[in-house]
């Protein structure tokens, strides 16, 4: 492992399933070595995941130092505290989850929507690298995440897979979980895509759009069947993405 340095910083991301830690060089926005991953505890309360973390501190050892960690959480999170829980203990609602983080680990940390601190990484190292305006980054996974930033600066807690289209909650019905859950070949699932975007597109006219997700490994198979008039790219970082961004976001705060 190479020595920490201020430009090295952890970067932790709590899922459903697993939760993963990395060091990060900011210098060129990835990775030092492999992720580090323990699976998620079943009752996945925030104590419990907080040992979880702790874990992943331990397991970079003194190479830390004393600096901040940043974590990312599948929920809105607003200074600090957890508003919402997705596939997580519902414990987590109205939890000062930030600072349960910080007593476990005794040491600063930074707590962030997941998608937003993907989207983030986005932004600073990926396919919107260097980009001008508004951007809007958006996984398609087991819902729809996003992340809006504007030349650079994060506006948080976007959930605009939750927006209203035609009745449904987006995520219902343009989720690459969906997809799979109903078979969907991509041209089926092309028009369901091009709703969700050109509604996204009529909301916010941003300057780009990037598509996250595992499905966007596959992005040349619909990406460009859509009909937008802003640039839409796949994402570049894939699942180092919220990694990145956490570790980013906590060196810069």
């Amino acid at each position: 492992m190479r020595p920490m340095s201020q430009q090295h910083v952890l970067g932790i991301d709590i899922g459903g399933t697993g939760i993963k830690g990395a060091l990060v060089d900011l210098a060129v926005g990835d990775l030092i070595a492999d992720r580090y991953r323990i699976e998620t505890p079943a009752e996945s309360t925030p104590a419990n995941v907080a040992k979880v973390v702790a874990q992943i501190v331990d397991h970079f050892g003194a190479d830390l130092g004393d600096g901040p960690v940043g974590i990312t959480f599948p929920a809105v999170v607003q200074h600090g505290t957890t508003l919402s829980a997705a596939n997580v203990d519902s414990s987590w609602i109205d939890a000062p989850a930030e600072q349960i983080l910080a007593d476990e680990l005794g040491r600063p940390v930074v707590l962030v929507n997941d998608a937003d601190a993907a989207g983030l990484a986005e932004v600073k190292y990926g396919a919107a690298k260097d980009a001008e305006g508004l951007v809007i980054v958006t996984t398609l996974g087991t819902g729809i995440g996003s992340a809006i930033v504007y030349n650079g600066v994060l506006i948080p807690n976007s959930e605009l897979g939750h927006l209203e289209i035609d009745g449904y909650d987006a995520e219902k019905r343009a989720a690459a979980s969906i997809k799979t859950k109903e078979g969907l070949s991509y041209d089926e699932y092309v028009p369901r895509l091009q709703r969700y975007y050109e509604t996204v597109e009529f909301l916010f006219t941003p300057d780009l759009l990037v598509v996250g997700g595992g499905v966007s490994k596959k992005a040349h198979k619909f990406l460009p069947q859509l009909k937008l008039r802003t640039p839409i790219v796949p994402a570049q970082l894939q699942n180092r993405a919220g990694i990145v961004g956490a570790a980013w976001i906590a060196a810069n705060s």
